[in-house]
């Protein structure tokens, strides 16, 4: 396993606002993931729906539903528990995203990879 990667400034992700993407490694592929701030914490996960595994943004780094306080697939209107990544409302009720371990310090994010989501090489 390599070591942390930087993500963004911890000034960047606003409370309930737009996430920063980012891409590991899932079984030798490329998966694109994202990390977001709810409730003043970091939080990252693989950017996949639980119910079909698409991407869940509308627009680029856009997560959140509305108000904030919902993580939301654009595709099929999942809504997920920001700090959580469980899945209360829509068709994957009970199910979660898959989480990755992010952490916020020195005012920067930070990505720990961990099996089975990898660093890409390179």
């Amino acid at each position: 396993m390599t070591g942390e990667r930087h993500l963004c400034a911890g000034e960047d992700l606003a409370d309930g606002g737009v996430g920063v993407r980012f891409v590991v490694e899932v079984g030798g592929r490329p998966v694109s993931a994202f990390v977001v701030r709810f409730e003043g914490a970091v939080h990252g996960y693989l950017n996949q729906c639980a119910h079909v595994p698409m991407e869940l943004d509308w627009q680029e780094g856009q997560f959140f539903e509305s108000s904030g306080l919902y993580l939301m697939c654009a595709t099929h209107g999942a809504v997920y528990a920001p700090d959580s990544g469980l899945c209360v409302g829509g068709p994957c009720r009970g199910a979660s995203l898959a989480k990755l371990r992010v952490e916020e310090r020195d005012g920067n994010v930070y990505w720990l990879p961990e099996s089975p989501y990898e660093a890409p090489a390179g």
